[in-house]
């Protein structure tokens, strides 16, 4: 959805900004080329291991420290970062989630197609990952995270059974929540998708960090700043159209998006993993 996501934020040159969910770098990309020349990124990303990488492969592109810097963060941290440069932003990006790189690395252990750690951290430097999260929640506990960030239908039965216990790899937990739901291998098994995803948003803390994020939004906008932010899952689309709503009702945003913009047909049968995006975006007011 990048034309949708350029057009959203309303670009052009000589704005600042900020692409709050760095990841590869490809929105960024292109977001400095509609805001050269004279426009300024910073690009947050609190992944330890992809920020260098993405890092030198935009200064391969041609982008200096003069349009664009990268600042290892978490999004929740954006007001504070915006008041550390005594600046507000034209415009903020977001792109909820993973990102493709975290997903197709083994040694993430984000993705159940993978064997590798059960470790789902996007900072592995910090906190505990997914394989002791699992080992110390309780049951009760458990079934409220399938619930909430991933409205799995078979909460309770699967929280019984993984609760507590110990899986080392991501293999050993997919061939278990394969045997509760008493599927093959064969199989497609959306309950797989959902048990990993609401164990990350979990052992990542997304939904705090969401929140704050969105709260600090209003006050680290310019006066009719724009903030577009893509959002792949119910949990997330839900708190970013009730930010924007409460946002608009207060006066904080003077327009936000009517309906939500969604993958074209064409863009979905290419790239499958836009299926779910759902892009809202926000004006500030005056």
């Amino acid at each position: 959805m990048m034309d949708e996501c350029l057009e959203a934020l309303g670009l052009a040159p000589g704005m600042v900004g900020v692409d709050a969910t760095l990841g590869y770098g490809q929105h960024a990309a292109r977001i400095l080329e509609r805001i050269s020349p004279g426009g300024m990124l910073i690009g947050m990303d609190q992944d330890p291991i992809e920020l260098p990488k993405t890092e030198r492969r935009m200064r391969d592109r041609g982008f200096g420290p003069e349009c664009f810097v990268a600042v290892r963060s978490n999004y929740a941290g954006i007001s504070k970062l915006l008041a550390e440069r005594g600046m507000l932003a034209d415009f903020v990006f977001a792109d909820l989630g993973c990102s493709s790189m975290q997903f197709d690395d083994p040694s993430r252990g984000f993705s159940f197609k993978h064997e590798g750690p059960l470790d789902m951290r996007m900072n592995p430097t910090r906190g505990l990952s997914a394989a002791e999260w699992l080992a110390r929640i309780g049951a009760e506990k458990l079934e409220s995270v399938f619930r909430e960030n991933a409205d799995e239908p078979r909460a309770e039965s699967i929280a019984m059974e993984l609760a507590g216990r110990l899986f080392s790899t991501t293999a050993q937990l997919s061939h278990a929540v394969r045997k509760i739901s008493g599927i093959t291998e064969d199989e497609k098994e959306p309950t797989l998708r959902r048990v990993f995803q609401a164990i990350r948003i979990a052992v990542n803390e997304e939904f705090t960090a969401l929140d704050a994020f969105l709260r600090s939004l209003p006050d680290s906008l310019k006066p009719g700043g724009r903030v577009a932010i893509l959002s792949f899952h119910s949990g997330e689309d839900r708190r970013v159209k009730q930010a924007f709503k409460a946002g608009l009702r207060e006066g904080s945003y003077c327009q936000i998006a009517e309906d939500v913009v969604r993958a074209s047909p064409e863009e979905r049968r290419a790239n499958p993993r836009s299926t779910s995006a759902k892009l809202r975006w926000a004006k500030r007011g005056s």
